[in-house]
């Protein structure tokens, strides 16, 4: 899994609440299980008009979002099916940190073990975001997960979060559940040799 440590990123406001996996990426794209090549897929209902060609009006596709790195939405961001495919739909298109209020809880966990850093923040603080993405496109937010610190070029936002420090760590060092429990294989490894003994 690629580490997260710090981010430099051009902000894609999406304003929407309750953005469930089958917006983000829906049914018809999951026939694979390979974690690569979905960034095409992304928000595809709403990113493409019904004849494939892209709809302007979708914020990805305005020229000042369109290298995003950093998307900050609203409540309830990843609801519905607990398909892995959405966080890296995400990832594959660049998005390396989302930005809610709340998430659903299955879409918050397969992030992290995606190296996607869904990162809950008041309403208040969201909106504020919103609105600057959205006054001012290509607007830039800074995050650090070592300092757990957002900030903008000129500090009119800066923002502290909270993070479970044992998944803090692992995104940090780019550890999923199987790169954790491979930090132990030689006891594992051992525990097998003397099993049957």
């Amino acid at each position: 899994m690629e580490p997260f440590v710090k981010l430099n990123g051009v902000v894609a406001p999406l304003d929407r609440v309750n953005v469930d996996t089958d917006q983000i990426i829906p049914a018809v794209y999951l026939k694979s299980i390979e974690r690569s090549g979905f960034e095409d897929a992304l928000f595809a209902a709403w990113r493409y008009n019904e004849d494939g060609t892209p709809n302007p009006d979708f914020v990805l596709n305005v020229p000042e979002y369109k290298n995003a790195t950093v998307l900050v939405a609203g409540r309830n961001f990843g609801c519905g099916s607990s398909r892995e495919h959405a966080p890296w739909a995400l990832h594959n298109y660049g998005i390396r940190c989302v930005i809610a209020p709340s998430f659903a809880d299955i879409f918050y966990n397969n992030s992290m073990q995606n190296g996607l850093l869904p990162v809950r923040l008041p309403e208040e603080s969201v909106r504020k975001i919103l609105d600057k993405a959205k006054e001012n496109p290509g607007f830039k937010l800074n995050v650090d997960l070592v300092a757990q610190r957002i900030w903008d070029e000129d500090e009119e936002i800066v923002l502290e979060f909270e993070l479970d420090p044992a998944r803090r760590d692992a995104l940090l060092n780019g550890l999923d559940d199987i790169g954790l429990t491979l930090k132990n294989e030689d006891k594992i490894t051992a525990f097998e040799a003397n099993r049957g003994t």
